[in-house]
């Protein structure tokens, strides 16, 4: 596999395409093509604000989540793997879903054992069957494993595995044998070699022959591809040859909810009548009806990959304003779920060039938000006075490309406008605007916390003063906005702005982050980079305020939470439904101690977690009912990494401190260090921290972190 030239930008535009096809055809999910034609004409254009109640554009969808979140099995086990990625297996896949998935809250449609092919494939890994036997038709009946997911969460394997057809489909096969089997794997493996191959090669027939070149000759999936590109030659009318699509391929032939044969018919119809047109394919693959969602991502997403950034770009209208890069991806790792389109994009392209054989230190982790991919936003929003943002190309002391705030005066420029100001933010943690969202509904952590130094390197054409800014929400769930100390920027020259984050009221999360402009003489100034380093200094507890999204800000892996009740946190965990958490940070800290008093009541065990990455990977320090305190480790199994006798009684209050540095791990309890070992197998670097409980209730009323030379 050789990495090409424009890969970051080619995956880049991809990721969006992908997002963008989801977006379009979402509101109309599941209607027909009379409808559509019907009720919204040919669809060329988010029709959000053309619908009843209009629906937001940016949401929660399992399309997206799945894509983005199944291939982080090749982050996770890279150090198993020992650089050779492609050997990941599907048992290694499928606990990747273990341990991402909050049971019917995310990502997946859970619509019950023997209807929902996902819900069954979980079920089935949870039982402790692994895959590929757990998406199997031998398990699960041939209908319930054909259906359409395996095609949806297809795109990032094939984006990591760029003009490998080869390697695509055999990742392909992998990742979709998890929840499916026969047609629906076919169906996969074809998108998947196109995708791969689309980074090298421009003609539509020679990806349509090298996908169907992979798939057994005499399949249903084969077979409909020749059939609708014969129909392509005869008709040269997508008309004609959707309604022949349906007669002959269409959800009266094949059942269960949402079958991928039909649905892979639209997608090849798309593809075949615009080859070279992003907004064209589009436009058939969500006015055909059907899975209109799914089948407009994974266009879009070939799309992109194919054309690049100018095929979205030089369409008739705008696809990537509205967006601004947004995009949500809830989980288990709550800390990954406020994200966009550009990191998603270079943490792809890490995985890929890992695949292609380089080493993990000879690739750089550039910053949070870089700007560095053209158009890219990440975000980034402008409010107030007179200025629009636009990514440009521009030699910086970090990079090539800025984020450019121009600012217009003119002469009917207030003072009051002066003095306001002009802010740019992005959202670290729910925006206020996806507050009530239906749906799945958003899961997420805050990703920026107080104690963590904020650094963005800024510049200006003429002088202007600037600081750092969050907001974080507070009384009455309102947000109330933190500074730093004003900069004065000189013409010309590139400052580097450092703050540590002060000042946040407990139970506040932090839900943006920017930069204010004040006394700018017009001009333009320019943000190269914005990211944020170290450990938090917090304490996670109920506010004074009146506030409520502080609970929000919490992972509830566990069968109850009562968070602000008689004590902050109140935790159960039914008898035999194992270790419940209660999870809140992100993979990026490290370096840390948490503590927390903990109050056990009927508990089999009860105690803190750190380096929490999701429901399969974390440590936990647990008082348990041998009364043994045992040091823990959660990963592909369980793993006692240190234990001694220590008496402890229910409901009596113990302050639990578990200090985590490199692979040494240090267990305290009320103050006594007590556990005190390394882990040299595989050790978590980083994580979250949770309050865990088993067979029990846990209360507590603050978690601390603090970073560990503190």
């Amino acid at each position: 596999m050789i990495i090409p030239p424009d890969y970051e930008e080619r995956v880049y535009a991809g990721v969006l395409g992908k997002i963008i096809g989801v977006y379009l055809g979402r509101p109309f999910e599941g209607w027909s093509y009379q409808r559509i034609l019907h009720e919204l004409g040919e669809v060329t254009y988010y029709v959000n604000e053309r619908l009843p109640g209009r629906p937001p554009l940016i949401v929660t969808d399992d399309d997206i989540s799945g894509t983005f979140t199944f291939v982080r099995a090749l982050a996770d086990y890279a150090d198993v793997l020992r650089g050779n990625l492609r050997e990941i297996t599907p048992a290694q896949i499928g606990q990747t879903w273990l341990n991402y998935l909050l049971e019917r809250r995310t990502i997946l449609w859970w619509g019950g054992m023997g209807n929902s092919t996902e819900h069954t494939a979980y079920m089935r890994l949870k039982q402790g069957i692994p895959a590929p036997r757990s998406g199997s038709i031998e398990l699960n009946g041939k209908v319930v494993a054909e259906q359409i997911g395996a095609q949806i969460f297809i795109d990032g394997w094939a984006m990591v595995a760029p003009g490998d057809p080869g390697l695509a489909v055999d990742l392909a096969r992998k990742a979709a044998s998890v929840s499916h089997d026969g047609e629906a794997v076919y169906g996969a493996q074809v998108l998947a070699a196109m995708e791969s191959l689309a980074f090298v090669e421009q003609d539509m027939d020679t990806l349509f022959d090298a996908g169907m070149s992979f798939i057994p000759r005499d399949s249903i999936i084969y077979r409909l591809l020749a059939d609708v590109r014969e129909w392509r030659r005869k008709d040269n009318d997508w008309r004609a040859t959707r309604q022949r699509l349906e007669a002959h391929y269409g959800y009266d032939k094949y059942g269960g909810n949402c079958h991928i044969v039909p649905n892979h018919g639209v997608i090849a119809l798309a593809l075949a009548y615009a080859p070279d047109d992003f907004q064209r394919a589009l436009m058939i693959a969500s006015t055909c009806g059907w899975d209109t969602d799914c089948n407009a991502g994974n266009v879009g997403c070939l799309m992109g990959i194919k054309l690049g950034l100018a095929g979205i770009d030089n369409s008739p209208v705008d696809w990537r304003g509205p967006l601004a890069d947004r995009l949500f991806l809830p989980s288990a790792d709550g800390g990954r779920a406020i994200t966009d389109a550009a990191q998603e994009a270079l943490r792809l392209c890490r995985l890929g060039r890992l695949m292609a054989g380089q080493s993990e230190t000879a690739l750089s982790r550039p910053p949070r938000f870089n700007f560095e991919l053209p158009g890219s936003l990440h975000g980034f929003r402008v409010e107030g006075g007179n200025a629009t943002l636009e990514n440009v190309s521009r030699p910086s002391a970090t990079g090539q490309r800025s984020l450019a705030v121009h600012v217009r005066r003119t002469d009917e420029t207030s003072q009051a406008a002066d003095e306001a100001g002009i802010r740019i933010s992005t959202a670290t943690f729910l925006p206020a605007d996806t507050l009530n969202m239906g749906g799945y509904g958003l899961i997420a952590c805050p990703t920026l916390y107080p104690g963590q130094t904020v650094r963005a390197c800024v510049s200006a054409d003429a002088p202007a003063t600037v600081h750092l800014f969050v907001r974080a929400y507070g009384a009455d769930d309102t947000l109330m906005t933190i500074s730093s100390q004003p900069v004065d920027l000189r013409a010309g020259e590139s400052t580097s702005l450092d703050w540590q984050v002060q000042g946040v009221p407990i139970g506040s999360p932090i839900a943006e982050v920017g930069l204010h402009i004040l006394a700018a003489q017009g001009g333009t100034v320019y943000l190269d980079n914005l990211t944020w380093t170290g450990a938090p200094d917090v304490v996670l507890g109920r506010p004074a305020h009146t506030g409520t999204l502080w609970q929000r800000a919490w992972i509830q892996a566990c069968n109850d939470a009562t968070l602000g009740w008689d004590s902050a946190f109140r935790v159960c965990q039914d008898a035999g439904a194992g270790l419940g958490l209660l999870i809140q940070g992100e993979r990026e800290w490290s370096a840390y101690s948490v503590r927390a008093r903990i109050r056990p009541h009927l508990a089999r065990s009860a105690g803190i977690a750190a380096c929490v990455q999701g429901l399969q990977r974390y440590y936990a320090l647990l008082l348990c009912d041998d009364q043994k305190l045992r040091l823990l480790k959660r990963l592909d199994g369980e793993h006692v990494l240190g234990e001694i006798p220590f008496v402890w009684h229910l409901d009596e209050e113990y302050e639990l401190t578990l200090t985590t540095q490199d692979n040494r791990l240090i267990g305290a309890v009320n103050g006594q260090a007590l556990i005190d070992v390394r882990d040299t197998t595989r050790p978590l670097m980083g994580g979250a921290v949770a309050l865990a409980i088993e067979s029990g209730r846990l209360d507590c009323d603050e978690v601390a972190v603090s970073p560990a030379h503190a």
